[in-house]
C-alpha cells in the first residue's frame, strides 16, 4: 500500500473496492493474479507482524534493524524513538510513541525500538487505507471464516498454487510417449530458460496456454472451473501435425496435433505458448 495515496482524493473508495474484489474472489472460489507480501496477509488475519516481515519491505532498514539487534549498540547508535518519513519532499519526524522524541534508544529498549519501527512502516503509516480494504472485504467474507488460516494458506486460498508439480494432469487420447513428454514439459524447473520452466511468479505458461490462469486451485487440478462449471485441465489428439496446438481456455483444454517426435512437439508448443499469445485461443 502506497501510504502517499492521499493524493487522490477517492483513495479510500479505491481501497474498499479492492477489498471487495479480493472478498468476491473468495467467495466465488476463482483466483486472482495479485500478489501480496506475506505481512499484508497477517495483517488481513490481525496477526502481529515481526522483523522478518520487514525485509520484503524495506531490504536496508531490516539490515540496519538487525544489525542493531546483533551487536551492542552503547556509544554507537545516537537515535530517539522517532523516524523519519519522506512526504512530497519534505522530511518528516513521526514519533513511534507518544514523547518518543525525547526518549533516546539504548542497548536495553531497543528491541521495543525495533517491534515499533517495524509496526510502524508496515501497518501503522498505512491503517487508514487498510482499513478501507478490510471494510470492503469483510462485506464478503466474514473474518471469522478466514481467521482459521495461516497466512501462507490465505495466500493459496486467494491465489492458488505456484508449481504444478505435485497435481494430476488429466490427458485423453494420446499414446504413452506423447503423455510422458508433455508431463515432463509440464513438470519442467531445471532453470534452463525454456518456455516450459516454472517461473517465481509467472507460474507455468503452457498451464495459463490452456487455462488462462497461472495459478492451481488449492485442492489441485480437480476443482479447476469452465465457463459451465468444474473443468479438468485436459490435453486432446487434434489437428494436424503441421499446425500450432489450439487451446481451449473456457474448457481448460489443449488439442495438441499427433507430432512425430519430441523436438517437432517442443518446437510447435514453444511458438504457440510463446510467439502467438492471444492467438489460437478460443
Amino acid at each position: 500500500i502506497n501510504p502517499a495515496s492521499g493524493v487522490n482524493p477517492e483513495h479510500l473508495n479505491y481501497f474498499k473496492f479492492i477489498g471487495r474484489c479480493l472478498g468476491l474472489g473468495i467467495f466465488h472460489r476463482r483466483f486472482l493474479d495479485a500478489y501480496f507480501i506475506v505481512s499484508f496477509y497477517k495483517m488481513i488475519l490481525k496477526k502481529k507482524v515481526t522483523l522478518a516481515d520487514l525485509e520484503s519491505v524495506d531490504t536496508e532498514l531490516h539490515r540496519g534493524l538487525t544489525w542493531m539487534l546483533d551487536n551492542d549498540i552503547t556509544d554507537v547508535i545516537d537515535e530517539t524513538f522517532t523516524t523519519t518519513e519522506d512526504r512530497f519532499g519534505e522530511m518528516v519526524t513521526v514519533e513511534l510513541k507518544p514523547g518518543g522524541e525525547e526518549v533516546p534508544v539504548t542497548e536495553e529498549n531497543k528491541k521495543e525500538y525495533v517491534e515499533l519501527v517495524v509496526e510502524y512502516r508496515i501497518v501503522r503509516r498505512v491503517k487508514e487505507q487498510f482499513d478501507a480494504f478490510m471494510s470492503g472485504f469483510s462485506e464478503l467474507i466474514p473474518l471469522e471464516l478466514v481467521t482459521v488460516f495461516d497466512e501462507r494458506e490465505l495466500e493459496l486460498l486467494i491465489g492458488g498454487y505456484l508449481s504444478i508439480a505435485n497435481n494430476h494432469l488429466a490427458m485423453t487420447g494420446l499414446n504413452i510417449p506423447i503423455i510422458a513428454v508433455m508431463n515432463n514439459l509440464m513438470r519442467s524447473s531445471n532453470g534452463s530458460g525454456n518456455v516450459f520452466v516454472l517461473g517465481l511468479r509467472n507460474g507455468n505458461p503452457v498451464f495459463q496456454f490452456a487455462t488462462g490462469t497461472s495459478r492451481i486451485p488449492v485442492n489441485g487440478f480437480k476443482d479447476l472451473q469452465g465457463s459451465d462449471g468444474p473443468r479438468r485441465f485436459t490435453i486432446e489428439k487434434s489437428g494436424d501435425p503441421s499446425q500450432l496446438p489450439k487451446s481451449h481456455t473456457c474448457f481448460n483444454r489443449i488439442d495438441l496435433p499427433p507430432y512425430k517426435d519430441y523436438a517437432s512437439l517442443e518446437y510447435k508448443l514453444t511458438l504457440a505458448v510463446e510467439e502467438t499469445v492471444g492467438f489460437g485461443q478460443e
